[in-house]
């Protein structure tokens, strides 16, 4: 298969240690892939100047709090970067350099942005993977707390964080605490590409579905769920002999899955050489 110079990029980039992986420029990869026309380098070059900014602008003295405050202010008055609530399913909200120049995203890629700034002034943060609304948190000494990056930069405790969910008048709503654990830069990129699979998923678009389930599977490869959606995606588009693959090797790693009986069927078809436009979901 030849791919794209972008996704060789995309992979060359991934196929490092996890911790070597340079999240902006993976992400501008994905971006990369949708427009090649996009200059990776000038965008990097973009944050850099953002984290030249914000370094100027620090206190003297290394106050945690008082760093994230200096971050917001310059990128959520300064710049004007802001949640696109609007729009919030708008795959440009997913795509960094669309993020860059619009000043939308959505919570991960805001995220990211602020990752890669508190990167480059070497005050150190992860990703945290909350369920449906990612977060960041800095690694300062027993520092618990959070930051939101989709509101405006927030400062949360755990306990703040059943808000996010929509639980925050239930007493008997308890965070869980495997909920804040960092997460690691595939898992990063994964959840990216996630996001943008649904979006595509959702508008009908099979190609660019698919394009991401690939990237999914770079990353993680043998997924059985991407398996299964990949395959899905391949009948759609009648790829029998690759629908096929996927949906046996998603039964084999899976053989108890609740949708088990649905690829069946999905598979029967394939036997009857029924090219239908079947939606088994």
């Amino acid at each position: 298969m030849q791919f794209s110079l972008a996704r060789q990029c995309f992979i060359r980039e991934i196929c490092q240690s996890d911790e070597q992986i340079c999240l902006e420029r993976a992400a501008l990869y994905i971006a990369q892939e949708e427009d090649p026309t996009l200059d990776v380098e000038e965008y990097l070059n973009a944050l850099d100047v953002m984290a030249e900014e914000v370094q100027a602008r620090l206190p003297k003295e290394f106050y945690p709090l008082r760093i994230i405050q200096t971050i917001n202010r310059y990128l959520y008055d300064d710049l004007g970067f802001a949640a696109n609530r609007s729009d919030y399913y708008d795959p440009r909200n997913s795509y960094l350099h669309q993020v860059i120049d619009r000043r939308l995203g959505i919570p991960i890629t805001l995220s990211l942005i602020y990752l890669a700034l508190a990167k480059r002034i070497d005050f150190p943060m992860v990703g945290i993977g909350f369920p449906g609304h990612f977060l960041i948190r800095p690694v300062v000494g027993e520092m618990d707390l959070y930051v939101d990056a989709f509101n405006q930069g927030e400062v949360l405790f755990k306990e703040d964080c059943a808000e996010l969910l929509g639980q925050g008048d239930n007493p008997k709503f308890t965070v869980d605490a495997t909920w804040f654990a960092p997460v690691s830069n595939r898992q990063f990129l994964s959840r990216m590409l996630s996001n943008l699979k649904t979006n595509y998923i959702n508008a009908g678009n099979n190609q660019r579905s698919l394009a991401a389930i690939e990237r999914i599977l770079l990353l993680f490869p043998d997924t059985p769920t991407e398996l299964r959606d990949r395959g899905i995606i391949y009948y759609q588009m009648n790829r029998w002999v690759e629908a096929r693959q996927d949906l046996e090797r998603y039964l084999a790693a899976k053989p108890s899955t609740q949708d088990r009986g649905l690829i069946l069927q999905l598979l029967a078809r394939l036997d009857r050489g029924d090219r239908r436009d079947g939606r088994p979901y």
